[in-house]
């Protein structure tokens, strides 16, 4: 086994760890989200936003398998730093926020997080790609779920 099958591996989980929480979430998140935002959505628009991110992860996840360049490694944590850091974060702040339960909170603590900071750690393990340049990645890919999380938490609105 190479060093990046090594690495890329553990990529296989990404969909299947994103499936158990947004079936998480699903049940009660968009009651939560519009309970927060005057502009709330629909349970119809919360699935077809999961479905697209997560046709997103399994393209991302093929392009690593496939490829396992620089390139895809900065990818995967670009993508995945939007998709599980800072949404991670984002159910963390709100149910302190809140002081309550938010959907999504118990996978985005035991799955996500956890999951997000190993993968990282191999990326940096694998050598591919320095680390600074991947530190750089999951900040950058974090941004807009992290203004969107702000904006959803502190301003009762949303990005998109």
């Amino acid at each position: 086994m190479t060093v990046s099958r090594k690495w890329a591996g553990p990529i296989l989980l990404a969909p299947p760890i994103f499936i158990v929480h947004f079936l998480e979430e699903a049940p009660t998140f968009v009651s939560w989200f519009n309970s927060h935002v005057a502009r709330g959505i629909t349970s119809e628009m919360f699935w077809r936003v999961n479905l697209t991110a997560l046709v997103i992860t399994l393209i991302v996840v093929a392009v690593e398998w496939f490829s396992q360049s620089s390139l895809s490694l900065v990818l995967v944590v670009a993508w995945l730093g939007c998709l599980m850091l800072a949404n991670g974060i984002f159910h963390i702040v709100g149910a302190i926020v809140d002081g309550r339960y938010v959907p999504g909170l118990i996978t985005a603590a035991l799955l996500y997080l956890p999951y997000y900071f190993w993968l990282f750690m191999r990326g940096v393990k694998s050598g591919k790609v320095a680390p600074l340049v991947l530190i750089l990645a999951a900040i950058i890919g974090a941004i807009p779920m992290c203004v969107h999380g702000y904006l959803i938490v502190f301003r009762g609105s949303r990005l998109f």
